[in-house]
């Protein structure tokens, strides 16, 4: 499954993530729907100005995670 969705966060805000003291971030994504992906994924994509563009969030058949792609 593949789910689309954008993210727009400063550097600060994603701080607690990122030092792994907070775990979900929660998004909507194209449909509407609310995702929880954990915070870990985000990080490759973390720069002084935060984090920002869309992505792709791709889930096993089970519905673990896949892949997190910036797209």
């Amino acid at each position: 499954m593949e789910l689309y969705f954008s993210l727009h966060v400063s550097y600060d805000a994603f701080l607690p993530y990122y030092q792994g003291l907070a775990e979900k971030v929660e998004v909507r994504d194209v449909h509407d729907r609310v995702l929880h992906i954990n915070g870990k994924y985000f990080r490759p994509f973390l720069t002084p100005q935060g984090i920002r563009g869309k992505f792709k969030l791709v889930l096993n058949n089970d519905g673990s995670f896949k892949s997190l792609n910036k797209l």
